[in-house]
């Protein structure tokens, strides 16, 4: 697995579950100083147990003011960061019948907005990396569901798909700054949070192959990390079909019920 030559700072949010965990474990095992977030603080405090490398950060993204205060608690720790790696986030799927905007609030809220709130945190220690002459990346978990239009995802993934498009953009305004964006595209992966689900899940990976395909993809610099490839690339096929063709798609996937409202 590709890793960097150098021990990275690095600020990792959802650190306690999922790919998070998976990530955090195996970022702390290679040496790198790690800022972990996530709500669940005494999950954070055993992931850093016996670590001098790793920092529990309790923090609800969906926080703007207390993410602010999460960068000012950075910089006093580390002085700057190498990598801002926004991972929280949730999921929740939509029946249109009854549609429920409270719904669409409760995901776009740390998956959008936590993120871009991160986002702001992080500018300041990532500029403070690059006077340092260091490299310096942000990078957020999107959703392979941002690549196509999918039944029942309308929140999840529109809010995947908006940081897709406000981290791309971002880039391209970041580039003379010298500070990259990478965005993560999973395709399924074996969490708490995809557990729930009531469909199937083709070519699922583990939460350590995921993570595992992470780090190698932000160790060489790669603009878009998605995985397993064998889906992400059918998805990816999928999305710049004529939208006639992508709706018929989109029906078969479309659970059919005579209930009405």
């Amino acid at each position: 697995m590709s890793t960097w030559k150098t021990p990275q700072r690095i600020w990792l949010t959802g650190a306690t579950s999922g790919i998070g965990e998976a990530l955090a474990k195996q970022l702390i095992a290679q040496g790198h100083s790690v800022v972990l977030s996530a709500r669940n603080e005494e999950a954070l405090n055993a992931l850093c147990d016996g670590h001098s490398n790793a920092y529990p950060l309790p923090l609800d993204v969906s926080d703007h003011q207390a993410v602010l205060a999460a960068g000012e608690q950075i910089a006093e720790w580390l002085g700057a960061l190498d990598i801002a790696l926004f991972n929280a986030g949730t999921c929740e799927y939509l029946d249109a019948r009854h549609f429920d905007m409270a719904l669409v609030e409760r995901v776009f809220t740390p998956n959008l907005f936590g993120t871009l709130y991160g986002v702001e945190a992080a500018l300041p220690l990532l500029r403070a990396a690059r006077r340092e002459c260091k490299p310096a990346r942000l990078a957020a978990t999107s959703s392979a569901s941002a690549y196509l239009p999918l039944p029942r995802a309308e929140a999840y993934g529109a809010s995947k798909a908006a940081v897709s498009y406000f981290l791309e953009s971002l880039r391209l305004d970041l580039h003379q700054e010298g500070i990259d964006v990478s965005l993560i595209h999973p395709g399924f992966v074996k969490t708490p949070l995809t557990d729930r689900n009531d469909f199937p899940m083709p070519m699922q990976v583990t939460a350590d192959e995921a993570a595992e395909a992470i780090i190698a993809g932000l160790a060489k610099g790669r603009l878009d990390i998605h995985f397993p490839r064998r889906f992400t690339y059918i998805v990816k096929c999928l999305g710049i079909l004529p939208p006639a063709l992508r709706r018929w798609i989109g029906l078969r996937m479309t659970r059919q019920t005579k209930e009405h409202p």
